[in-house]
């Protein structure tokens, strides 16, 4: 069986193009970045996938009144596997992607696939192609294999093709897991094509916790010649800032090797507007910050220290801080001896003929929600990791190597 899949998956390049150009043509941009969600794209792929034999379909919608069809597609796609007994195999790719940015610095139209053959390799360019239409075309192709080809797959294969996984999965797999957690069992095995190196090494098991905070500082509009007067808020917020940063680095400073870099971050980022002349001392001020935390450190932990914080910052300056989470996941470890991770420990080799390690990474994946419920998650993929970069692009080879290390894990 393993020839006549591979054989299938290595004659499958021309189809691989077609899907990625189909699939780009339509902009999935969340609400949040200006677009209009994912429908048109989903349709799209649900049309293509019946007319090359997939046809157990399934949709679920989750309603978002801030797009024209109220709603935000998650698609389901199930290939039946011959033994009952062994997990099913879950991919989870997302439909939605991120707007391309400046046009000037695209050498072609972003929304249009152009594909080319020189260095470093044959390769399809757009924006979404690798993040994470390269997850998708892979899975699909996988599926392709079997059905095509009337073969049966061990194990089921179950193909997730989500909403708004680029701006937090409300609507995505946090919504099906909230709403529609009967879908997953905890026998499932859940493989995340949506984060990886240039090697394939690479096998994602862990996740910092990542908490995104807004800080607002109130305190007293004054004269610039008289801070007596006035409370300054902008001078309050920049050292709040500062302090949270220090002190939260010092007190969770434990590190782990299998994160890059191996030790909680607490970054100051956005910083909004304040008072629009010079010679005005600011009453209100507000900054962001991007805190990245080891899974070792509970965000109760945090909190109760940034409560701390603020409070000294509020008797020292006069002023009173608010904060509001702006965005907030907390994920659970796969074990390195989990199924899922034994599998791939064995695929990736016969494919890529590398030697796969696993690590943890500070950004936050799909993953995060089904480790929290107890199912086994790994996020892999071999990628040239242009995922965001004008110019995006994704090598066919890895496309293709993708979907055979998928099917190793459908016959294991």
């Amino acid at each position: 069986m393993k020839e006549k899949i591979f054989s299938y998956i290595n004659n499958s390049a021309d189809l691989a193009v077609e899907l990625e150009t189909g699939l780009t043509k339509l902009p999935a941009i969340a609400p949040e970045s200006g677009g209009d969600g994912e429908l048109e794209k989903c349709l799209f792929l649900e049309n293509w996938l019946r007319a090359h034999g997939i046809t157990r379909l399934e949709r679920f919608d989750a309603p978002d009144e801030r797009v024209k069809s109220k709603i935000r597609p998650n698609l389901i796609a199930t290939i039946d596997g011959g033994d009952e007994n062994k997990g099913r195999l879950w991919i989870l790719s997302h439909l939605d992607v991120v707007p391309p940015g400046e046009d000037k610095l695209w050498n072609s139209d972003p929304w249009t696939v152009i594909r080319k053959d020189d260095s470093p390799g044959p390769r399809v360019i757009g924006r979404g192609v690798e993040d994470n239409q390269q997850g998708l075309v892979s899975s699909v192709l996988t599926a392709l294999a079997f059905v095509s080809q009337g073969l049966k797959p061990s194990r089921t294969i179950k193909l997730l093709f989500a909403a708004d996984e680029e701006v937090g999965s409300a609507f995505g797999i946090e919504w099906l897991v909230n709403n529609h957690r009967d879908l997953f069992k905890k026998d499932d095995m859940v493989l995340v094509p949506d984060g990886g190196d240039t090697k394939g090494e690479c096998i994602e098991v862990a996740e910092k916790n990542i908490l995104w905070m807004k800080f607002a500082t109130h305190g007293k509009q004054a004269h610039g010649s008289m801070p007596d007067l006035g409370a300054n808020a902008f001078l309050a917020g920049a050292i709040l800032g500062f302090r949270l940063h220090k002190e939260l680095s010092a007190k969770f400073n434990k590190r782990n090797p299998m994160f890059d870099p191996d030790y909680s971050t607490f970054q100051p980022t956005k910083k909004e507007a304040n008072v629009p002349n010079i010679n005005t001392i600011p009453g209100e001020d507000v900054f962001y910050m991007d805190m990245r935390v080891l899974p070792c450190y509970s965000q109760e932990a945090v909190l109760a220290k940034i409560d701390k914080i603020k409070s000294r910052i509020e008797k020292e300056f006069h002023v009173t801080v608010e904060y509001n989470i702006e965005q907030s996941t907390c994920s659970k470890a796969t074990d390195i001896k989990a199924p899922i991770v034994t599998l791939l420990n064995k695929a990736i080799p016969e494919v890529y003929s590398v030697k796969p390690r696993p690590i943890g990474i500070g950004g936050g994946t799909m993953a995060a929600y089904l480790r929290n419920i107890g199912i086994d998650c790994a996020v892999w993929t071999k990628t040239q990791e242009t995922l965001h970069q004008p110019n995006e692009y994704a090598l066919l080879e890895n496309i293709l190597g993708d979907a055979k290390v998928f099917a190793l894990l459908a016959i294991s």
